[in-house]
């Protein structure tokens, strides 16, 4: 019995031993994987992560502009006589800008005007035109757009703060080197011509309004007024073209030199201007 136990103690230590063996080999084999993993780590570049999804912004579409603004409606008279009329005024003129959108725009902008008008097909009427005058103050302000339509110059006055109308679109916004524009009509036709299914022309909301240097030419004589006078003070024709020496020479005698030095004729209107717009912007933000 004992030389029968001794045998498989001699058995089984083979088996032990080769177990042993097994384990420290798998103990190797865990520690080294482990190490190649984390040096794989270290070289395995990183994780690739997507950015995020960029926002696509049509330049097509309205923003609000960044430029300090305020319309000249906005500004009385210097020969006001009711403060209070003119500030009872601009609380309807703010309450109506609540409810359409009026724009940034001035003389030589190209605007697109939707009214309502009973007599069209679909209830509105769209126009397409040069801004060629603004005046006016108060509830009273208008807006002169011209254009050329099938060979004939037409030209609509808006009221800026019409009830019938719907939208006031900037398809272009510049200024011009006048700032009336009115001598259009002695003009060739092409400088008064804009597409009606113009496109707007996208212009940063912090960029400055450009200034078009355009001189246009003039049809010949008669005009509509003297344009050559220096009391209109005009920049955007070409006399020379139109007129000859003598005729530029005829118009400096009806110079008036002396309302260069009238100082009653205007009027400082920056501090009146800054508490203007302070109050309307306090206005339109409630």
């Amino acid at each position: 019995m004992a030389a029968c136990v001794r045998g498989l103690d001699k058995g089984m230590n083979p088996l032990r031993l080769l177990g042993h063996v097994r384990l420290q080999n798998a103990r190797l084999l865990s520690t080294s994987g482990s190490r190649l993993a984390s040096e794989g780590d270290l070289n395995k570049p990183p994780k690739f992560t997507p950015p995020s999804k960029p926002v696509i912004m049509k330049k097509e579409q309205a923003e609000a502009s960044q430029r300090k603004f305020l319309s000249q409606e906005f500004i009385p008279p210097r020969e006001r006589t009711n403060p209070l009329k003119f500030y009872m005024e601009r609380k309807d003129m703010i309450r109506r800008r609540k409810v359409i959108d009026i724009p940034e725009f001035y003389t030589g902008s190209i605007l697109a005007v939707t009214m309502m008008d009973p007599h069209a097909s679909g209830k509105t009427n769209r126009f397409v035109g040069i801004c060629t005058q603004i005046k006016g103050k108060g509830l009273g302000a208008t807006f002169v757009l011209r254009n050329i339509i099938d060979g004939q110059g037409v030209e609509i006055c808006y009221e800026m703060y019409n009830p019938r109308i719907q939208k006031i679109e900037v398809l272009k916004l510049e200024k011009r080197l006048d700032d009336n524009l009115m001598y259009l009509r002695d003009a060739l036709p092409k400088y008064s011509t804009v597409d009606p299914d113009m496109s707007p022309v996208y212009l940063s909301p912090t960029a400055e309004v450009p200034v078009n240097q355009m001189k246009v030419t003039m049809l010949p004589k008669p005009w509509s007024k003297r344009w050559e006078r220096p009391k209109f003070n005009i920049r955007g024709i070409r006399f020379d073209l139109a007129l000859s020496p003598e005729q530029m020479e005829e118009a400096q005698k009806w110079a008036e030199p002396w309302q260069e030095y009238d100082m009653l004729k205007e009027y400082d209107t920056s501090e009146l201007e800054e508490k203007i717009a302070k109050e309307v912007q306090q206005e339109m933000s409630k």
